[in-house]
């Protein structure tokens, strides 16, 4: 078992910044890639940023260029640097690993709330 904590959000201006951290313990030799999602209020919920275990990331469209997905596994800590927050990108950010045999683990999600 993996157990996943966010923390890091919270209220900001439009043109702001904010850095979500994601600390995993347990079994963490099991992960292989851990990611970054986030659901609006009425919306599914949607990846943002995805990194692998060999450092691979992909993005949203929506988040290119001006979020940063990163990962120390030294500390087991995942990071989402977040540059010019919109009022679009307020949701739970939630913090998600993947184990094997597609087990995917979940953090308790934490709010980031942008405002115009």
């Amino acid at each position: 078992q993996v157990q996943l904590v966010e923390s890091g959000g919270g209220l900001v201006q439009a043109g702001g910044s904010l850095r979500l951290s994601c600390t995993a313990d347990g079994r963490t030799f099991t992960i292989f890639a851990m990611g970054w999602y986030r659901q609006a209020p009425g919306q599914e919920r949607e990846l943002v940023a995805r990194i692998t275990n060999d450092g691979i990331t992909n993005y949203s469209d929506s988040v290119k260029g001006r979020f940063t997905i990163s990962r120390d596994t030294a500390k087991d800590t995942m990071y989402l640097q977040m540059n010019d927050l919109k009022p679009e990108d307020t949701a739970v950010y939630y913090c998600n690993a993947l184990g094997p045999r597609a087990v995917a683990y979940w953090g308790q999600g934490t709010q980031v709330t942008v405002s115009s």
